[in-house]
């Protein structure tokens, strides 16, 4: 301990027989004796040093006589109070603010990790794995090999020489893992020991954890196992963290209890309750003009259960879940409900015959045949035709009269080039992404050069990947997967088109 820095510097008060010569080249920039007030006060009685005293005097001075048993903790509010806002659902208010926070983490960003406070020559495995996943969920370039600072013998630890392993810190580890890349086997390694130690923990009924009395620690656990980060939806998420969340009831633990006001309070739960409520009741209104879209174009008689209407519309509120993005929403669930129909009635009702295709894309692209009549409760191809070109009719008249955009031609022009490409091969799913987040991007008022869209590399070559991978995605072990699982593939594929969206807008 007199020759590295270790977090027993934390803790100095409590030791006898110290060499403060050797100790003193291990203080921190700013004075301390990591960032302990306790022990840079003994270390000052010891020593009399002046950096020891100006940290002191800037901490009694910053805190009007007083001082906490830790300061700063800047690093600590800045990435707790972003992952909060996040959890909650409410980040949307705070953009600015986060962008700020996230840039001031990645200042003091090191190859070796950080901890609680900026300039430390200490690093711990919680801070680090928070840190390391703010910082690419919001696009800078961080690199997993940090992770092997803190893993030994194919274990990891949150401080070395540590005596027991604190389940936040695994928790925090795992969240983290998950925010991989292929061929990061640290991060593998990394999400294969926390997911093993919480799972551990959960079936010992031993989730508590010795830095912090929160709420309801094995909720958050427990969703967090049985719900990979890939496969969450974020209002999902809020809806049981609202639940989980304690406010400033949650304590922390160190050489005293304490609160965190910037990262527990009831201003953000009170918040979160207000924010989830109101987009809930918009949600239901929206949900009635969908089932009455349902009923007015008899959806039923083309085989579209509620069942199936509701599940559209639960993936694209769950995700595009602002009110102001009602839009997109609505682009979303409808697009979704149109392609199911549209690979029901080809595939199932008049065999993947090519004339039949042909005549469909034909039909749609010149309009002809959709005054046709309907002839008993079997809907026909003209009927297809008009419901297809009703809706897209309805979603320009949407985007037009909340953007002042007319969408009309642009979103035309996607659907006839993914009917095309259909007619071709046959199958409608090979392209469902990219028209998705076309009509989605278009719904919201984002209007892009067609030409663009058809001849530049970075976005042909990105299109191309994710109609692929979607494509595997919803086909894989087809033949294998039973019904209740379906519902888990759709999810996957859905959330990964969640991440395109942003992507390509």
């Amino acid at each position: 301990m007199h020759n590295v820095p270790t977090t027993l510097l934390h803790s100095l008060e409590g030791m006898p027989g110290l060499e403060w010569k050797k100790l003193l080249k291990l203080q921190s920039q700013d004075g301390s004796f990591l960032f302990s007030p306790s022990s840079t006060a003994f270390a000052l009685s010891q020593t009399k040093d002046k950096n020891c005293m100006e940290y002191l005097n800037r901490a009694v001075q910053r805190f009007e006589g007083g001082v906490p048993n830790v300061y700063p903790v800047d690093l600590f509010e800045h990435i707790w109070a972003v992952d909060r806002l996040q959890r909650l659902g409410i980040s949307r208010y705070f953009e600015s603010q986060i962008n700020e926070c996230v840039n001031y983490i990645h200042r003091y960003w090191t190859e070796d990790g950080i901890c609680w406070a900026r300039n430390s020559e200490v690093h711990d495995i919680d801070d680090t794995a928070m840190g390391f996943r703010i910082l690419r969920l919001n696009g800078h370039r961080v690199s997993a090999d940090v992770f092997k600072h803190f893993e030994k013998g194919g274990e990891f630890f949150c401080f070395a020489g540590q005596s027991t392993a604190a389940v936040s810190g695994m928790f925090n580890l795992y969240r983290a893992s998950q925010i991989l890349f292929p061929g990061e086997k640290i991060l593998e390694n990394a999400k294969d020991f926390s997911s093993k130690f919480l799972r551990e923990k959960q079936a010992a009924n031993e989730l508590l954890d010795k830095w912090l009395i929160t709420k309801d620690l094995p909720g958050e656990v427990g969703f967090a196992l049985e719900i990979p980060w890939y496969a969450n939806l974020p209002r999902v998420e809020s809806r049981f963290y609202i639940e989980q969340y304690g406010g400033e009831d949650d304590i922390w633990i160190g050489k005293t209890l304490y609160r965190m006001p910037y990262v527990n309070n009831n201003e953000y739960l009170q918040l979160a309750k207000l924010d989830y409520n109101n987009c809930q009741a918009l949600h239901r209104l929206e949900w009635a003009g969908f089932q009455k879209w349902y009923e007015e174009c008899s959806l039923r008689d083309f085989g579209i259960s509620r069942k199936t209407l509701l599940y559209s519309y639960f993936l694209a509120a769950a995700t595009v879940f602002e009110p102001e993005r009602s839009n997109e929403r609505l682009a979303w669930a409808k697009t979704t409900i149109l392609l199911e129909i549209i690979h029901s009635y080809f595939h199932q009702d008049n065999g993947n015959c090519g004339a039949q295709r042909r005549a469909f894309v034909h039909e749609f692209s010149t309009g002809v045949g959709v005054n046709g009549r309907r002839s008993g409760t079997k809907k026909t191809r003209q009927e297809l035709v008009k419901l297809l070109i009703g809706t897209l009719n309805q979603l320009s008249f949407g985007a037009l009269e909340v953007h002042g955009r007319d969408i009309s031609h642009s979103l035309r022009h996607a659907w006839e080039r993914s009917l095309l490409s259909w007619e071709l091969e046959g199958d409608r799913r090979q392209g469902e992404a990219e028209l998705l987040v076309q009509t989605i991007s278009l719904a919201a008022g984002y209007l892009v050069s067609e030409e663009l869209l058809a001849h530049h590399p970075q976005y042909e070559q990105l299109a191309d990947l994710t109609n692929r991978i979607c494509y595997q995605l919803g086909h894989y072990k087809k033949n294998k997967v039973s019904e209740i699982d379906k519902p888990t593939r759709q999810t996957r594929f859905y959330v990964f088109l969640r991440s395109i969206i942003n992507v390509m807008k």
